[in-house]
């Protein structure tokens, strides 16, 4: 399947392939009905990035298969979201009369939300001066005839931010707008309609929950601020400096005062639990940690941490990997039971499901 290509009228029937593998695979496990929640099928995806290829006059987006690793020019992407899509053409256009700003111009990144903020990063293999900067001052006015744009030069060892290098998204999960803070070249969910639908899959999950939550790789707080309403105290952590910054912006942004977010990773989290340390400065001895979430890499938990998870009374556990969702559940359900299995599209048309498992203590 060429990238970038959409078939909505095989939507449904790819989906239900992938439901089906991931069944399959999980079988064993005597799954509860599986909850699923669909993508949009065409202008879903919040981020793209793409190489500039420069041919003569011409300069264009390009992307390479992934199979033959065959150079394909892109000029039309209804994988991405409208504002990214329609904004394409137009951008190259502007850049192909402008020789400051398209002078070995080597990639550019797009980033926008369901706010309908949007940023672009453009990527030089030279680097940049005050002629640079003057031009691209006059490219986001030009640009800001079809929509407000916020503008990003990158090269070597240098970054230069016409206004700021992050977008302020808006997520509406159960009733309420949530605000988050996502900054230029870092993770964030791509497909935020999915999104919201995990976020309040899990919401609905926690309503059912007492005591207080730990939270395993909490990146920007994406999952960190919808559940802080449904538990006293959120103690979140994640190894990223620059998310952790931003899951503490995100508190405030939204007012919220029940997280606290430290920066550890998984394993040493799991390594201070275990021994009955303290986690930084924070006083376990108040907390009634009753409630973990996990979100982790596609290569799952490590050994240490699915031992820690097993010790709490209810796990949410938010994969991205099957494979190593299968592995991990294997061991977690011996001393607990799955409660809740969703699956969400966040990539259609592509291999690739996220899951939503609640696994509960076995009495």
């Amino acid at each position: 399947m060429r990238p970038g290509q959409t078939f909505p009228d095989q939507y449904e029937a790819l989906l239900a392939a992938k439901l089906d593998a991931v069944q399959a695979l999980l079988h064993p496990l005597h799954l509860p009905a599986v909850e699923v929640f669909r993508s949009p099928s065409e202008h879903y995806r919040l981020r793209a990035e793409f190489r500039v290829w420069h041919e003569g006059d011409d300069l264009f987006h390009i992307m390479f298969d992934p199979a033959t690793k065959e150079r394909l020019r892109i000029d039309h992407f209804p994988v991405a979201d409208k504002r990214i899509s329609d904004i394409m053409p137009i951008l190259l256009q502007l850049l192909k009369s402008n020789d400051e700003l398209r002078r070995r111009l080597y990639q550019i990144d797009y980033l926008t939300g369901l706010s309908g903020e949007l940023l672009i990063t453009l990527i030089y293999k030279r680097q940049l001066d005050a002629s640079w900067q003057q031009a691209a001052n006059i490219l986001k006015q030009q640009l800001a005839n079809y929509a407000p744009v916020d503008l990003i030069g990158r090269a070597r060892k240098q970054k230069i931010e016409l206004d700021r290098d992050y977008i302020i998204e808006q997520l509406q999960v159960e009733q309420r707008t949530l605000r988050y803070q996502q900054i230029e070249n870092s993770f964030t969910q791509p497909n935020g309609v999915v999104n919201q639908h995990m976020l309040s899959w899990a919401c609905n999950v926690a309503k059912q929950l007492k005591g207080d939550l730990l939270e395993l790789y909490c990146g920007n707080g994406n999952f960190s601020l919808a559940l802080a309403a449904h538990f006293h105290q959120v103690v979140a952590t994640e190894i990223s400096r620059k998310s952790i910054r931003s899951a503490e912006y995100n508190c405030n942004l939204n007012q919220i005062t029940n997280v606290q977010v430290l920066q550890m990773s998984a394993e040493d989290v799991s390594a201070a639990l275990l021994k009955g340390s303290q986690l930084k400065q924070l006083d376990l001895s108040n907390l009634q940690l009753n409630t973990v979430l996990v979100d982790p890499p596609r290569a799952g938990l490590d050994p240490a941490t699915v031992e820690l998870v097993s010790r709490f009374d209810d796990i949410i556990y938010i994969s991205c990997n099957p494979e190593t969702l299968k592995v991990n559940l294997d061991v977690l359900n011996q001393t607990h039971r799955i409660e809740r299995f969703a699956v969400f599209d966040q990539f259609p048309y592509t291999t690739h499901l996220e899951s939503g498992v609640w696994l509960q203590k076995r009495s």
